[in-house]
């Protein structure tokens, strides 16, 4: 689950806890396929000893950087954390690695589902370059994206999730920012007008800012919910507008909330606001990934 918003989240707690110039002193793998690409004996070998020089974000990789070639890149997938915490604390049996800092406290990888990865590697950009642009960094302006959509003829949902075409979205911030946008998932990219680009890349910026400044999004109670480095949910699930509002009334129109399903994934849409492509049959059969579903 967790996107941009709270990888971001993430990567400014583990900075505010002082983890950068830390030494990595001891590592325990409790789930071997956590570690990619190498043995958790190999791993362990290669990082420990390492200092940590810098914690950073491309996509919804964490990228910590050391005093050595090597970095170790984590990608949490569905249900991972990253938490600090003391060495007196317990091991909870979802904490997949465990990586001993210098000065008597930890980094516990939770991840309930085991989907979450890391990788050490001297070459992060052969993983990292696959990744399209940064949507809140200044070189990702509206007339790059607007080639961008123009040039494919693909359903817009599944589009913006692809995370080869732009880094970091998932399936909440994409459902808000084209519910701000009055944009209906099942459009197909290259029919997009000048002033609905423009206003979809104003909606994707807005919305991710919000989520950063919220902390995240954290949705129920569940133990899989996302909680930051120091153990804190987000706010942002106060303010969504459609994703999980179901039934609900439209903050715009007061017209309820329905919930599709668009490429194998929940979309939450205003049907007033969010106009219906004029058939959406058309669309599945030009672009398999729509899969429409109500």
């Amino acid at each position: 689950m967790p996107e941009l918003p709270e990888v971001q989240t993430v990567v400014d707690t583990l900075g505010h806890a002082g983890i950068i110039g830390r030494h990595i002193v001891g590592v325990k793998v409790n789930w071997s396929k956590t570690i990619s690409d190498q043995t958790p004996e190999s791993f362990t070998r290669r990082i420990k000893g390492l200092a940590v020089t810098s914690i950073w974000r491309r996509g919804k990789y964490i990228i910590f950087d050391f005093d050595s070639p090597f970095s170790l890149l984590i990608h949490l997938r569905m249900t991972g954390r990253m938490l600090v915490t003391s060495n007196a604390e317990p091991i909870s049996k979802h904490v997949q690695v465990v990586l001993y800092l210098s000065d008597n406290r930890c980094l516990h990888f939770h991840d309930t589902r085991k989907f979450g990865r890391m990788h050490l590697t001297k070459r992060p950009a052969a993983i990292l370059d696959r990744l399209g642009p940064e949507p809140l960094s200044p070189k990702f302006t509206a007339r790059q994206f607007q080639k961008a959509l123009l040039s494919r003829d693909r359903c817009l949902k599944p589009l913006l999730l692809d995370q080869t075409f732009i880094a970091g979205l998932g399936n909440i911030y994409v459902d808000e920012a084209l519910w701000a946008s009055k944009i209906h998932p099942l459009r197909i990219s290259s029919t997009l007008a000048d002033h609905e680009i423009k206003m979809l890349h104003r909606a994707i910026r807005k919305v991710l800012r919000k989520g950063i400044q919220n902390n995240g999004t954290s949705l129920g109670g569940s133990k899989t919910n996302f909680i930051s480095a120091d153990h804190k949910q987000g706010r942002n699930q106060l303010q969504l507008n459609v994703f999980r509002r179901t039934n609900r009334p439209c903050p715009r129109c007061r017209n309820k909330i329905k919930r599709i399903i668009v490429g194998q994934r929940s979309s939450h849409i205003c049907e007033t606001c969010q106009s219906p492509p004029h058939s959406s049959t058309d669309l599945v059969n030009n672009d398999p990934s729509a899969n429409v579903m109500h």
